[in-house]
């Protein structure tokens, strides 16, 4: 079975870049966001998520032409191009990296860092390592998903013993920051203070 060759793919154009040596390890991360709600009377902020990170592959490329002199630059720029605005998206063309039967990854290329090793007696580079970082691209929103929404009917519910307004607004609407509308449409002038019975008007957000 032959050496099975890993390339970036320019989803544009149908480019294929194969690299000169496959990446020895290649590196995947992805990460959330979460924003700090602080509450009166709490000793910690109460975390609320945002959102998701975009996957992000990073590797190094390694580049190599001593065996004919070849001036390095001339596939660098091949894997470079893909950092290249569009004129007619004016962005930087959707790539692949796919390397034989392992899941393919496509993004956008954030940046590419080249490091020069190696020179001929003129100057010429023929040895160079670059490090890519490809940004994962989603062209739409899936079915899991969707944004934040609530249901477009106001409802009433009464207070139980122990509820707060930042309950409240985290049950219904997974966000306890948006307390504030609960409190204004239920005419509650100190949020801190929630009596059990108590009729609090649940408003729709959008």
């Amino acid at each position: 079975m032959g050496l099975e060759k890993a390339k970036l793919i320019n989803t544009v154009t149908g480019e294929e870049v194969l690299v000169l040596f496959n990446p020895t390890e290649y590196s995947v991360e992805k990460g959330n966001q979460f924003a700090e709600i602080a509450i009166p009377g709490l000793e910690a902020p109460l975390l609320q998520f945002s959102r998701g990170n975009a996957r992000t592959l990073t590797m190094d490329l390694f580049l190599d032409t001593t065996e004919n002199n070849e001036d390095v630059r001339t596939y660098l720029k091949k894997i470079t191009a893909l950092l290249d605005i569009q004129s007619d998206t004016h962005a930087p063309p959707v790539c692949d990296f796919v390397w034989g039967g392992g899941e393919t990854f496509r993004g956008v290329m954030e940046k590419a860092s080249q490091r020069f090793t190696m020179f001929l007696s003129d100057g010429t580079p023929i040895r160079a390592t670059v490090n890519v970082s490809i940004k994962e691209f989603k062209s739409g929103l899936s079915s899991r998903e969707t944004p934040l929404e609530s249901p477009d009917r106001t409802k009433v519910r009464t207070a139980l013993e122990g509820d707060s307004l930042w309950f409240l607004a985290a049950k219904e609407y997974g966000d306890p920051a948006q307390w504030r509308f609960i409190a204004h449409e239920s005419g509650i002038a100190n949020p801190r203070i929630l009596r059990p019975g108590q009729e609090i008007v649940l408003p729709p957000i959008e």
